[in-house]
């Protein structure tokens, strides 16, 4: 792993590191020797969190950092710079990962829809502003890992104001790494972590989901192959079905269908027969 952060001594710095993915994560970077600076809303969850990576770490709390974040405040993610500065120094890798799922539909209501902005897309902003120009400016291995969803690429109905910050989330992201790789002497990289089905928060585990250390084994393997598109199956949904939606998600534009078409019933018979062809 020469030639990524992901070796002894680098700092990872995780948002939404209480529970589920972040979590995982947090645990996997501190078995890898990293530094760990863990960051969430939820304080009482966060100490918890620390104490279980704490356990993994090589100088064991001296090396974990848990500072209460609300990544929608900007203030709040100088304040985590700052203490992850003093703590530990420069930023190896920044992940983030926090999440709202609240929003709801069309009609669900402004105040909804910018509760989920707040979090999903100015949360992530808010983080590669604050962290990001030290990364270059050190001028070592570093990544970025802004965390997706399957739902901001094929957009399936239910919580459009999710899908729509996720959607917000992959172009932001896109365009981030198209920065980075054209800045010269940069040695950032951005990644876009897609899960599929996870098993995420305090929720019963399902069959059929993937728990949040298969989809960390998958994100290390990625940042190590250099990956940008990070897209996780999980035990119902192959990487050749996200492969067949994505695709007729985006023939919905250049064969003049009606939008999200794979759910609109006059079309279901040929997406199976697509699919099977394909």
């Amino acid at each position: 792993m020469s030639n990524t952060p992901l070796y002894p001594g680098r700092t990872a710095v995780v948002t939404g590191a209480a529970l589920g993915i972040g979590l995982a994560a947090c645990r996997r970077f501190a078995s890898l020797g990293m530094k760990v600076c863990m960051a969430d809303v939820d304080a009482e969850r966060l100490t918890r969190a620390r104490d279980e990576v704490a356990a993994l770490a090589a100088g064991g709390s001296a090396d974990v950092l848990a500072v209460p974040t609300d990544v929608a405040k900007s203030g709040d993610m100088r304040a985590l710079k700052a203490a992850t500065d003093a703590a530990f120094g420069d930023v190896g890798l920044l992940m983030n990962n926090a999440v709202t799922r609240v929003g709801g539909d069309v009609w669900q209501g402004q105040d909804n829809w910018r509760g989920a902005f707040d979090v999903n897309f100015w949360g992530i902003v808010n983080g590669i502003e604050v962290f990001v120009p030290d990364m270059i400016a050190a001028g070592t291995e570093a990544a970025v890992v802004n965390v997706g969803s399957k739902q901001g690429i094929t957009n399936p109905p239910g919580n459009t104001a999710y899908n729509v910050t996720k959607a917000a989330v992959k172009a932001y992201t896109e365009g981030l790494q198209h920065s980075l790789r054209n800045s010269e002497g940069c040695r950032v990289n951005a990644h876009l972590l897609v899960p599929g089905w996870t098993t995420t928060g305090e929720k019963e585990h399902k069959p059929g989901a993937w728990l949040p250390d298969q989809v960390v084994d998958r994100l290390i393997a990625a940042i190590t192959a250099g990956d940008f598109y990070i897209i996780c199956p999980d035990t119902e949904v192959t990487s050749e079905m996200d492969r067949q939606r994505i695709i007729w998600g985006a023939l919905d534009m250049t064969e003049n269908r009606p939008p999200l078409s794979r759910w609109h019933p006059d079309y279901k018979a040929t997406f199976d027969a697509w699919a099977a062809k394909n």
